[in-house]
């Protein structure tokens, strides 16, 4: 979610030549399994706490790749046509209108966005009738949030189109190449410092649903069990150190040595923008749970994103929460 100068070109479905691949691990942790994760996103600071638990891990013998797409369509299709394991998104739609064989298996992070526009164009929602937007993905709660404001405000936008990247979003507004869209805390700030008194943030109602989940195919989920009971133990462990001391992202990012390539502003802005992740509730202490798809299912369906009745959906047939349970049961739940 940085510049767009960081995007790489690629085809179709394939994955990204520069892959970021961890080192080897010790020859005596190699039973643990592999993983490759493809995200449809850039790189950027925000994947950092990510980062952090794909290294701990890896220290437990879990061989991890991480690889970045163009979109999360394409890592979509990388998934379900195996040519990766793990893909990032909340692929509700996917999964229930051309039945891929993928569940999501752990939550990442909580919808916590903001929609903002042109000042000098728009001020209300009602403002937006005929308007083009820009959104992160095909069926990405970033697209299901600006659909259920328009239904909510009776207008109808002339264009929605994919922008990957809350970054690369918040530098096309900068830039006026975009007057709406929608972008994430931390690049809430950036607007705020870069164009003070330039855009406008549009109120939103309060929403429990899921920005972020891993997802897999469900076969591949129960074959690696062991390789992603140890990632769901490190992505909890991870989540609930962060949430106890945000500033604790800056010393474990150093210690693991991971995206040491983002670009100073993000470093500097790591601290700031982690405090006010946890202070928001961004990164959920429990990985997920049956209350929590329901609660997706309620707005995934009023926004528009999934079809049917959210109390006649089934959290098995979009989720597979062992890895969570199993975790959880070590762990303890907070």
């Amino acid at each position: 979610m940085k510049s767009s100068s960081v995007l790489k070109s690629i085809g179709s479905a394939a994955l990204v030549a520069a892959s970021l691949a961890f080192a080897a691990v010790p020859a005596q942790a190699q039973s643990k399994g592999s993983m490759t994760v493809a995200f449809g996103d850039v790189p950027g600071g925000e994947m950092v706490n990510f980062m952090i638990a794909v290294a701990r891990a890896k220290e437990r013998g879990v061989q991890v790749e991480t690889t970045f797409l163009q979109s999360e369509d394409l890592a979509a299709q990388a998934i379900v046509s195996g040519q990766a394991d793990i893909g990032v998104g909340t692929p509700y739609a996917l999964i229930q209108k051309v039945n891929a064989p993928i569940r999501m298996f752990y939550q990442l992070s909580m919808l916590r966005f903001y929609p903002v526009v042109n000042g000098e164009k728009y001020k209300t929602w009602k403002d937006l009738d005929g308007a083009d937007v820009a959104v992160h993905g095909r069926g990405s709660g970033t697209e299901a949030i600006m659909q259920l404001m328009a239904k909510q405000n009776g207008v109808a936008y002339k264009t929605v189109s994919y922008v990957p990247g809350s970054g690369v979003r918040a530098g096309a507004l900068l830039q006026g190449r975009i007057n709406v869209s929608i972008v994430d805390y931390e690049r809430k700030r950036l607007l705020e410092r870069e164009a003070p008194g330039r855009f406008v943030f549009l109120p939103l109602p309060d929403i429990k649903a899921t920005d972020e989940a891993l997802y897999a195919n469900k076969n591949w989920l129960e074959t690696e069990k062991e390789a992603v009971a140890i990632l769901v133990e490190e992505l909890i462990k991870t989540w609930r150190e962060i949430n106890k001391d945000p500033a604790s992202i800056a010393t474990l990012r150093e210690k693991y040595n991971v995206l040491p390539d983002i670009e100073q502003i993000e470093v500097e802005e790591m601290v700031p923008a982690f405090t006010q992740g946890v202070e928001i509730d961004l990164f959920p202490n429990n990985g997920g749970s049956a209350e929590s798809v329901k609660e997706d299912f309620v707005f995934f369906t009023t926004s528009g994103s999934l079809d049917g009745n959210a109390a006649e959906l089934k959290v098995e047939d979009y989720w597979y929460l062992e890895s969570i349970d199993a975790a959880l049961e070590k762990l303890g739940r907070m």
